[in-house]
């Protein structure tokens, strides 16, 4: 949820057009301030936290509460004149906007759900309350599925084809056919698709943020929407959280803080099964330090030994957008071409890289798995000392114990 505080608060000095249209601006200024952007991000949050695992009308009813609160708090955070007259009514009603407001608060639906259907129903709601134009619900619904496909490991090319084939955007232009004609909008309709678009061609989450400035407009709410994309795919580095946070008032940043909390109370469980995986580790360590023979069978038996008392792998893994329990593992190509399956032996060193959703399974079967497939082999943990458990040696380690199970 940060990534769209960040993109607000940076991409607020050039909002109504007044940027140069280009990446290369100073990332932060006195004038890097939060907006209602911000201000509706936490709002929502806040309700939404309030009400986990309450029916819709439960949902609803704090939604408007703890908008029209946050809004009156921060009066001057600039609302459009529909939104303040909503912000102020006694029995609020929803006037059938489909302005980019629904899209910019939505961005902690797409964290706090476990599964794709969920996101969307949520995200509705948190657009229906004032923004319940079709049009309105389909960008808040947008944004949430991205982050909750970016989160839990789909690529790119997998975010887009769902946006397209559920939502009908069209992402076929690139930001440099976006920028030249663009101004500043503030429907779902003309920021959505764009905002999309920078976190596609973006590089990391600055790149993102720094494209998605770059095309002008209604910049705020823009980068707002792409920030909370990446940060589900790139993460924020902590020198980016940590300027943010000095911008926000204490009672932002303790919802921020209780949002996290959730978010990792909702993480799994340490897995038993993983504890042991240390010898491993250690025998790859040695041989990262002496390249013999001896060591390589260390490194072997290590995984041998693990097998005999049922360790796990964690594999990173692709879930299916239509089917959360259909799967296919990540894989990785080295320079040469070849394609390799993924394995961590730890969370600590799964949380090295990239974010993916993951599954714990037993290393036996998770080698034999290997050899069904055309894989090179594993690298097991990529991102940190790296080890090449190619085919031929995972069928050393099957001959060498006989036939277990």
């Amino acid at each position: 949820m940060i990534g769209a505080l960040l993109g607000d608060m940076i991409g607020a000095p050039y909002e109504f057009d007044r940027g140069a249209k280009t990446k290369d601006f100073p990332l932060f200024s006195k004038h890097s301030e939060f907006t209602d952007d911000s201000v509706m991000t936490i709002a929502v949050a806040e309700a939404l936290l309030d009400t986990l695992g309450q029916p819709d009308k439960n949902i609803i009813s704090a939604l408007v509460a703890s908008m029209q609160k946050w809004g009156k708090k921060y009066p001057n955070a600039g609302y459009g004149g529909m939104f303040i007259r909503w912000l102020h009514e006694k029995n609020p009603k929803p006037y059938g906007s489909f302005g980019n407001g629904s899209a910019m608060r939505v961005s902690s639906v797409g964290w706090l759900f476990d599964d794709l259907e969920t996101t969307r129903h949520i995200a509705a709601l948190t657009a229906s309350v004032s923004h319940n134009h079709p049009e309105g619900i389909k960008g808040a619904e947008a944004v949430a599925s991205a982050i909750f496909l970016a989160r839990t490991g789909s690529s790119k090319e997998d975010i887009k084809a769902y946006i397209i084939n559920e939502f009908g955007y069209d992402l076929s232009r690139s930001c440099d056919e976006i920028r030249p004609g663009y101004h500043h909008v503030e429907t779902c309709q003309e920021s959505v698709p764009e905002a999309i678009t920078a976190f596609m061609e973006g590089q990391d989450f600055e790149d993102v943020i720094r494209t998605a400035v770059s095309l002008g407009g209604d910049c705020d709410t823009l980068t707002c929407i792409a920030g909370s994309i990446a940060e589900a795919f790139y993460g924020v580095t902590e020198d980016l959280a940590a300027e943010c946070r000095k911008r926000l008032p204490e009672d932002i940043n303790a919802v921020l803080d209780r949002f996290n909390e959730q978010r990792t109370a909702m993480q799994p469980h340490h897995d038993m099964f993983l504890n042991g995986n240390e010898l491993i580790e250690t025998a790859i360590a040695d041989y990262y330090a002496e390249d013999s023979k001896e060591k390589l069978v260390a490194v072997l038996d290590a995984i041998r030994q693990r097998m005999h008392e049922d360790g796990h792998f964690i594999i990173p893994v692709i879930v299916n957008a239509d089917d959360e329990n259909q799967f296919t593992f990540r894989t990785i190509q080295t320079n040469d071409g070849k394609e390799w399956l993924v394995v961590f032996t730890s969370h600590e060193e799964y949380e090295k890289g990239e974010n993916s959703a993951v599954i714990s399974h037993f290393i036996d079967s998770t080698l034999r798995f290997c050899l069904q497939t055309e894989a090179t082999g594993y690298i097991i943990n990529p991102w940190g000392q790296s080890f090449l458990l190619t085919g031929e040696l995972i069928q050393t380690i099957i001959d060498a114990d006989g036939d277990i199970e």
